[in-house]
């Protein structure tokens, strides 16, 4: 959601015709909030309103992942599940769908136990642990 102050400043000046959704994700995006990187972030990803940019939805999955945003930090999983916008890395895949789905994304669940099958005993349980670290952390510094 679009912080309420952008949204009013764009009805009240009649700019609504002139900015696209991509313009109003990026100026909410840039003041932190989670859902517009979200949001922006699956428009790079599916090349919705603007040009297909894995690495880009990665930058802004990141960014909503530091706050705890479940579905970025699932999409994250998937990105280094395929390879897209990072190298394939099923290690950091396991841990970001670990962390999505310690806060209820069931989604995530299913696809941790996917990519458990790509992995051996050590591997998961290092990126158990990566995963309990980067939540120990509240998310930041997690890669």
């Amino acid at each position: 959601s679009l912080p309420l102050m952008l949204v009013d400043l764009v009805c009240h000046h009649g700019l609504s015709a002139l900015i696209d959704m991509h313009v109003l994700h990026r100026l909410a995006a840039d003041q932190g909030d989670a859902s517009a990187q979200f949001n922006l972030a699956t428009m790079y990803d599916l090349g919705e309103g603007v040009k297909r940019d894995h690495a880009e939805a990665v930058q802004f999955y990141r960014l909503a992942a530091s706050q705890g945003h479940a579905d970025a930090q699932h999409n994250l999983g998937v990105s280094y599940a395929l390879g897209e916008g990072v190298s394939r890395d099923y290690l950091r895949a396991y841990m970001w769908f670990s962390i999505a789905a310690t806060l209820g994304a069931d989604n995530s669940r299913q696809a941790r136990e996917a990519i458990a099958l790509e992995l051996t005993p050590v591997k998961i349980t290092k990126a158990q642990q990566l995963a309990d670290q980067c939540m120990a952390n509240d998310y930041k510094g997690c890669r």
